[in-house]
C-alpha cells in the first residue's frame, strides 16, 4: 500500500495546532511564525503529492475494514484539490498573522484555522464515506468555532447557529444514505460503490441514498433556500471568509465529483442538481446586484457561483465543475482578502460623472453580436477539437448571454469609443478562453471522470429552460440602470436586497431574533 506525501499534510497541521491552541493569547511569539511554516510544510507536501501520483499513479491509506473503513485517496481529483486546498491555506495563515496580529486570543484563532484546514485536506482526500463523514464533521467544528471567535456579538452567535444546524444537517443526511449504500452494495468505498452500481439496476435504497447525497450536497453549498448562514460569515474575521473557499464551501460539489459515476444514473437526481443550482444561481445572481457592502455582496456572490456548480454537476459537466471549484476558490479568496483595499482604491477615484446606460436596443443589439461571436468560436473549436456535448454548448451558451451584458455597455449611446474597444475585446476573449479552459480541463481530469450523458427529453427540456431564465435575466441585468431605480419598482429592489427575506424566516424559526434582544 502506498502512501501519497499529501496524506501528510494533516498532521503536520494539527500538530501546530496542539502547539498554538496552547498558547492562545495576544502575540503567541513562536506559534505564530510556525503556524505560517506549517502551512508552508504542508503545501510543500501537497506539491510532493501532485509530483509523486505523476511518477507513481495513485495511492491509498485504509484504516480499518468493511463499510466504516477510514479510505482516503490520491487520485488525480484528489492531489487537485489538496494542492488548492494547501495553496489557499498557506495564503490566509500568513495574512492572518498580519490581521490578527495583536488581538487578545490571538493563537487560538490560529489553532482553529489549522484545525480547520487540515479537517478540509482529509475531506478533498477522503476515498469513503466513513472517511468523508468524519472529516466533513470535524471542518464543521472547527468553522463553527471560528465564527464564534467575537462570542459576544449575537449576530455571529447567530450566524453560528444557522451553520451548524445546515451543516451537521447535511452530515447526519449522509449517514442515513452511507448506511443505505452500505446495505445495498456492501461497501463504503467510493470507488467499489460506482463499480457494483454499474454493474445493476439502480434499487430503491440507493435511488434514495443517491437522493440524499444530493441533498446534503445543496446544503453543503449554501443552496436556497438555506443559504443565509453563508451571507453571515463576515461576523468572523476576513481570513474566516477566505478559508471558506479552501474546500468548505465547495465541500458539496467534492462530494458530488467524488461521487459521480453513482449519482449520473439516477436522471431524476440529476434533474434535481439543474434546478436547484439554476434557481440558486439566478437568486444569488439578483440579490448580490443590490447589495452596497462588499463583503455582503461577495457573499451573495459565492451563492450564486455554489448554485452554478450544483448546476455543471447536475449537466454532468464533472471536469468542469471541478475546473469552476479551482477558479472561483481561487478567485474568491483573493476577493475577500483583498476587500479593503479594494475600497480604499475606488473611495480615491476621481468619480467619473454619469454612466453611459445602453437602451433596449442597445441590449439586443449586444445579444445578438454576443451569440454570433459564440456562433462563430464554438464552430472553429470544435473543427479543431472535435464535437462539443449539448451540456457544454448550453453552458457555453449561458456564460455569453452574461458577456452581452460587457458588449452592451460598450454599445451604449454616451459610452466613449475606448470602451467600446474594451468591452468587444473581453468579450472575444471571454468567449475563447471558455473553450480553451473546458479543452483543458476535459484533457486533465476528464479521462478520471465520467462522459456527460447524452440527453433525453428531460434532459432537453432543462437545457432550453436553463437557458432561456438565464437569458431573461441577463437581459434585465443589462438594463439594470433602467429599472432599478424607477418608483415602480422601488419595492422590488427593497424586497431583493433582503433577499426576499428567507434568512429572516430562518432565524425567526431558529430563535435568533430573540437572542439578539436579550444579549
Amino acid at each position: 500500500m502506498m502512501v501519497s506525501y499529501s496524506f501528510l499534510a494533516p498532521g503536520v497541521l494539527m500538530a501546530m495546532a496542539f502547539i498554538a491552541w496552547h498558547q492562545p493569547g495576544r502575540r503567541p511569539g513562536g506559534p505564530s511564525k510556525l503556524s505560517e511554516y506549517a502551512a508552508v510544510a504542508a503545501l510543500g507536501l501537497a506539491v510532493l503529492g501532485v509530483a509523486q501520483f505523476a511518477a507513481a499513479g495513485p495511492a491509498t491509506l485504509s484504516v480499518l475494514e468493511g463499510s466504516a473503513a477510514l479510505t482516503f485517496k490520491a487520485g488525480l481529483v484528489n492531489v487537485t484539490l489538496a494542492l488548492l486546498v494547501a495553496f489557499i491555506g498557506w495564503v490566509v495563515i500568513r495574512y492572518s498573522r498580519t490581521f490578527l496580529y495583536g488581538e487578545a486570543r490571538e493563537g487560538r484563532f490560529l489553532a482553529l484555522m489549522l484545525i480547520t484546514l487540515a479537517a478540509v485536506l482529509l475531506f478533498v482526500q477522503s476515498g469513503s464515506m466513513a472517511a468523508l463523514i468524519a472529516s466533513s464533521a470535524l471542518v464543521g467544528l472547527g468553522l463553527r468555532r471560528l465564527l464564534l471567535f467575537y462570542s459576544t456579538r449575537p449576530e455571529a452567535r447567530r450566524a453560528a447557529t444557522k451553520f451548524a444546524l445546515v451543516w451537521h444537517g447535511a452530515d447526519a443526511v449522509l449517514v442515513i444514505a452511507a448506511l443505505l449504500l452500505a446495505a445495498r452494495y456492501g461497501t463504503g468505498d467510493f470507488a467499489a460503490i460506482v463499480v457494483a452500481s454499474a454493474d445493476a439496476d439502480l434499487t430503491l435504497a440507493a435511488s434514495v441514498a443517491i437522493a440524499l447525497i444530493v441533498f446534503a450536497a445543496t446544503l453543503k453549498t449554501a443552496a436556497f433556500p438555506l443559504h443565509g448562514w453563508l451571507t453571515e460569515v463576515m461576523e468572523a474575521p476576513t481570513p474566516v471568509s477566505a478559508l471558506l473557499h479552501a474546500g468548505i464551501i465547495n465541500s458539496g460539489g467534492v462530494l458530488l465529483i467524488a461521487l459521480a459515476g453513482l449519482v449520473q444514473q439516477s436522471p431524476g437526481a440529476m434533474a434535481a442538481l439543474v434546478m436547484i443550482g439554476g434557481f440558486t444561481a439566478l437568486f444569488g445572481a439578483a440579490v448580490m446586484l443590490t447589495q452596497s457592502a462588499v463583503k455582503t455582496s461577495l457573499a451573495w456572490s459565492t451563492v450564486s457561483q455554489m448554485g452554478f456548480l450544483l448546476l455543471q454537476c447536475g449537466f454532468g459537466l464533472w471536469a468542469l465543475a471541478l475546473l469552476h471549484i479551482v477558479a472561483h476558490s481561487l478567485y474568491k479568496a483573493h476577493a475577500f482578502l483583498s476587500s479593503g483595499g479594494a475600497v480604499r482604491a475606488v473611495a480615491s477615484l476621481r468619480r467619473p460623472g454619469p454612466i453611459a446606460v445602453p437602451s433596449i436596443g442597445a441590449v439586443l443589439k449586444s445579444f445578438t453580436l454576443a451569440l454570433a461571436l459564440y456562433l462563430v468560436i464554438s464552430t472553429i473549436f470544435t473543427a479543431l477539437s472535435g464535437p462539443k456535448t449539448a451540456q457544454a454548448l448550453a453552458l457555453g451558451t449561458i456564460l455569453i448571454l452574461g458577456v452581452a451584458y460587457l458588449v452592451a455597455q460598450g454599445l451604449a449611446d454616451l459610452a466613449p469609443a475606448e470602451l467600446t474597444k474594451r468591452t468587444a475585446l473581453a468579450s472575444l476573449g471571454a468567449a475563447v478562453a471558455y473553450f480553451a479552459f473546458q479543452a483543458a480541463a476535459q484533457a486533465i481530469w476528464g479521462p478520471s471522470l465520467p462522459p456527460a450523458p447524452m440527453p433525453g427529453p428531460l434532459e432537453w427540456a432543462l437545457l432550453v429552460l436553463t437557458v432561456v431564465s438565464f437569458g431573461l435575466v441577463a437581459f434585465a441585468q443589462a438594463l439594470f440602470p433602467l429599472w432599478a431605480h424607477h418608483p415602480s419598482t422601488a419595492g422590488l429592489r427593497v424586497h431583493l436586497a433582503n433577499g426576499f427575506y428567507l434568512n429572516a424566516l430562518l432565524d425567526r424559526a431558529i430563535g435568533g431574533f430573540l437572542s439578539a434582544k436579550t444579549n
